[in-house]
């Protein structure tokens, strides 16, 4: 009899301990936080690293610093540039000079006398050429040269008018084209420069530092990365099975590796495609494979002094409220 009790005991153990082994948690992930990364504005040798990895570091505070040679030259090239642009445009602003205009006013009234001239001369050879008292040749002469001497004077009335018009409004625009141009991209080059000194743009927490002090990194790339956000979120991946019930604002327990206390949170993403294994390439049970990305907000302060990286357990509570 107490055999029998006894094997019934161990099959109710066995039993309570096999449901307990099936109560497993909705989803598995880890424990993240938000990353921002500095990237390299300009291949330049790394100077100075102000900081280490897992430092706390505020809004605003440096965390390297680029060589400005370079680029601080190729601004004072560009702000040159500028000002050249910008004398140009005053130069085409205020027009001719009035000693221009008188300029050509004086080859105005020569080239006049000279059409004068040259006039006379052929009103006198004409009629002797027609009683062949001179060759026919002096008379073409004459008449050429009374043709381009008239053409001079209104070569020089034209240009007279162009300097009393003053700059004519298409060049004045492209003038001022060339000046904002030139400004734009020493504008462009001043952020750069200021680039080269790399600051922390929020209060973050340096992840780590992928260039050491002498490197010189191809722009683009990734200086530092930063952890952001006042408290980690649990980065999981949810069961297809699970998936239907799951929406974003949906209360959650998450459970830490490591730590007793099960922490609230809620759902703030979750993707709508599958992770991994592509959903067409799967059929009948395959697609209990199916996985989908989620993040889950922990609430309250006890979870802001946690560690990135630790696995997490995560059980969904209840719909949206």
């Amino acid at each position: 009899m107490k055999r029998t009790i006894t094997r019934l005991a161990c099959g109710m153990a066995l039993i309570l301990l096999s449901a307990c082994g099936r109560d497993a948690p909705d989803a598995l992930g880890t424990l993240e936080r938000d990353r921002i990364t500095l990237p390299a504005p300009a291949a330049e040798r790394i100077v100075a690293i102000d900081v280490r990895e897992g430092q706390p570091v505020k809004a605003g505070e440096r965390v390297m610093q680029l060589e400005p040679d370079r680029t601080g030259a190729r601004l004072d090239a560009l702000q040159a540039q500028v000002r050249q642009a910008g004398e140009a445009l005053a130069e085409l602003e205020a027009g001719p000079r009035s000693e221009a205009i008188d300029q050509a006013r004086a080859q105005l009234a020569a080239a006049r006398a000279q059409a004068a001239d040259a006039q006379a001369y052929y009103a006198r050879v004409e009629p002797l050429g027609q009683r062949q008292l001179v060759s026919a040749a002096e008379v073409d002469r004459a008449r050429a040269a009374a043709g381009n001497a008239g053409a001079q004077v209104r070569a020089a009335q034209a240009a007279l008018l162009e300097l009393e018009h003053g700059t004519r409004a298409e060049r004045l625009a492209q003038g001022r084209a060339a000046e904002a141009a030139a400004s734009a991209e020493a504008t462009a080059q001043r952020v750069t420069l200021e680039k080269l000194s790399l600051v922390a743009p929020r209060d973050a927490i340096v992840e780590s530092l992928p260039y050491k002090l002498g490197d010189q990194a191809p722009p683009g790339a990734p200086l530092a990365v930063l952890l952001v956000g006042d408290a980690p979120h649990a980065r999981v991946y949810v069961p297809e099975p699970v998936r239907a019930g799951v929406h974003v604002g949906q209360r959650a327990r998450v459970r830490v590796e490591g730590v007793d206390a099960a922490f609230e949170g809620r759902v703030r993403m979750i993707r709508s495609e599958p992770s991994f294994t592509p959903y067409y390439a799967l059929t009948g049970e395959d697609a209990a494979r199916l996985s989908y990305l989620a993040e889950i907000a922990l609430e309250g302060d006890a979870a802001r002094g946690l560690p990135v990286g630790l696995p997490v357990q995560v059980e969904f509570v209840g719909d949206v409220p």
